[in-house]
């Protein structure tokens, strides 16, 4: 069937969906056309920032492909504490990003439950409840995504990285810190909650194919996902999965590929965020930009103090070396080029959420 034809279907198939993460050429444009008209009808050219404050890269888990797995001892740790990450919050605040998110290892002890719960209620009361804030901090039970829920926070992401539980297994070690049927409980626990849930995947892993990634989308879809983030494999030197280097496609593939999954994501979901992730740019200096310029709506810049280049979960990380108020600037003068605009003082809460619960637009 003609690529074409395919987007002028009503619903997707499996095979409708590989055959478009194949399009190449003229058909290729006819995808990230599509995509982009979908985007502006639902978003216009609006992008909603995010600052991103990445406050400590302790973690208990072990995944196979991610460098700031417990196992890796080439690795600087840090623990940002409370006053650093407050001020950080208030720097965002105080340009006019009313958009947080906190993101870290993996921890499950009390102590660091009881934690962020006390950052969120700091940060809500310091905004005048003015900050929107999204969480990132992993598995944890339902009692304590309550508890932060309940503090304050209601947008959390949680990767699912692949979505297929006999892949699953290949990426992540053999133990009960690391089950497939755990990570799924905790975005249903997320959900039941009432929070706007995030989730993502790997693109271009080993032993990945194309009917794996149609899977992955097909999953969003059935999930009635709100928001996602999902960029390329990038390997890391210092993690296991790096012995697998050579079966990976080249990196320029993986940048297109990712492409094409976030169109297809956006014909398939029109009203869900999608950000731009950072490996994008690791790939291509411009990256993110295409991405949103093509399906993607959301962006975050990192104004993580002191240690931003310490949270590498892959090689090449792009700017390291600079400051939060380098990466804003920098960040508002590229969107320019492709006649993107900022959306700072705004939540950039999903649509979708909203029309899923019925919950009222804030």
């Amino acid at each position: 069937m003609a690529v074409t034809d395919i987007l002028n279907k009503k619903n997707l198939t499996r095979q409708d969906i590989i055959a478009l993460l194949r399009a190449e050429g003229d058909d290729l444009k006819l995808l990230f056309d599509r995509a982009r008209q979908i985007r502006e009808q639902n978003f216009g050219r609006r992008v909603y920032y995010r600052a991103i404050i990445e406050f400590s890269n302790i973690c208990r888990k072990d995944c196979l492909y991610c460098g700031i797995r417990r196992s890796n001892k080439h690795l600087v740790r840090y623990d940002l504490d409370d006053e650093l990450i407050l001020r950080a919050a208030r720097f965002a605040f105080d340009n006019g990003i009313y958009s947080l998110v906190l993101q870290s290892g993996e921890r499950t002890d009390r102590a660091f439950a009881q934690r962020i719960a006390h950052l969120v209620r700091k940060i809500k009361q310091m905004s005048g409840g003015k900050i929107g804030i999204t969480l990132s901090v992993g598995e944890q039970d339902f009692q304590v995504y309550k508890y932060w829920y309940e503090a304050g926070a209601h947008r959390y992401l949680l990767r699912i990285e692949v979505s297929d539980p006999r892949l699953y297994p290949l990426y992540h070690p053999w133990d009960d810190l690391h089950k497939y049927d755990r990570r799924l409980e905790c975005l249903y626990y997320l959900k039941d909650i009432g929070y706007q849930v995030g989730t993502g995947v790997m693109i271009g892993l080993p032993l990945q194919t194309l009917g794996n990634l149609a899977d992955d989308l097909l999953f969003f879809k059935r999930f009635d996902i709100d928001m996602l983030g999902m960029g390329p494999y990038i390997e890391h030197n210092h993690t296991p999965l790096y012995s697998y280097r050579h079966l990976l496609i080249p990196l320029r593939k993986r940048l297109i590929l990712t492409m094409k999954m976030n169109a297809i994501l956006r014909i398939l979901m029109p009203d869900i965020n999608i950000a731009a992730t950072t490996a994008l740019q690791a790939i291509d200096q411009m990256g993110r930009e295409k991405a949103l310029d093509i399906a993607c709506n959301v962006i975050m810049p990192n104004i993580t103090p002191d240690h931003r280049q310490d949270y590498l979960l892959y090689e090449g990380k792009p700017c390291t070396d600079e400051g939060g108020d380098a990466c804003v600037q920098c960040l508002n003068k590229r969107l320019e080029i492709y006649r993107l605009k900022p959306i700072m003082q705004d939540w950039g809460d999903s649509p979708h959420y909203f029309k899923r619960t019925s919950t009222p637009v804030r």
